[in-house]
């Protein structure tokens, strides 16, 4: 089975934009981990408009399923994790005024700086993954940096799906055949949502993890979380 982890980033931006605690992000991580999520994603990003820095640290005694924490790996957030030490650190390459994330990471031409990243994190027993756009050459070159897995950029996927091309998911479907050659763990994310999760699922080999936010959240509004959470499972089965 596909694993589901829940970026709670939405949560926050909720939070925030009261000022106070409310919805709490650390019970909010409680609760979906109770409903059945398999790990709870962060996002925290430099000018910190919805996960905060702090919120990582407040979230690690809580979270016992999978802790996913992505980012830039700028100074400051290579620090966090190194002290937070989660489950796995996703690599995102996000400019800093950038809405959400927009593209993969270029491992052919990042290769010095992302292998010199992973191997720090690796060497804290800390498994990475690569935020990539599905290209055969970028999966070969995450495989040369050292990376564990693959996070799939979905949001071309999730497009076209919508538009009724369902011949995009064969870059997927043709990226995780590949990282099954390579022995990268395959993971994915972006704009996956109850409606293209399960055509998805059933068309990319490998698939170990999905990461779901904006639309799990928004789907939760008129279903319910534990609902949603549960209709997610069972979609990736």
């Amino acid at each position: 089975m596909t694993k589901l982890s829940v970026n709670i980033n939405k949560i926050a931006t909720l939070r925030n934009s009261r000022g106070g605690d409310t919805p709490n992000v650390v019970q909010f991580a409680k609760d979906v981990q109770e409903f059945g999520a398999q790990g709870v994603t962060i996002h925290p990003r430099p000018d910190q408009r919805h996960i905060r820095y702090q919120d990582a640290y407040d979230l690690k005694p809580v979270v016992y399923t999978e802790y996913n924490v992505e980012g830039n790996p700028i100074p400051e957030f290579v620090e966090m994790v190194l002290k937070i030490k989660p489950t796995q650190v996703t690599l995102v390459p996000d400019a800093e005024n950038a809405i959400t994330s927009n593209a993969g990471w270029d491992t052919i031409k990042h290769k010095g700086f992302l292998t010199e990243i992973i191997q720090e994190f690796k060497q804290n027993d800390i498994r990475t993954s690569v935020f990539l756009d599905p290209n055969i050459r970028q999966v070969n070159g995450a495989k040369a940096i050292g990376a564990d897995r693959i996070e799939l950029y979905t949001e071309a996927f999730a497009h076209q799906f919508f538009l009724g091309n369902k011949e995009a998911v064969i870059p997927y479907s043709e990226c995780g055949e590949q990282a099954i050659q390579l022995d990268l763990g395959l993971n994915a994310g972006h704009d996956l949502s109850l409606k293209n999760i399960q055509f998805f699922k059933r068309h990319v080999p490998g698939l170990l993890e999905v990461s779901i936010g904006h639309a799990l959240i928004s789907e939760s509004l008129y279903l319910g979380i534990d609902n949603v959470i549960n209709m997610y499972l069972n979609k990736l089965k």
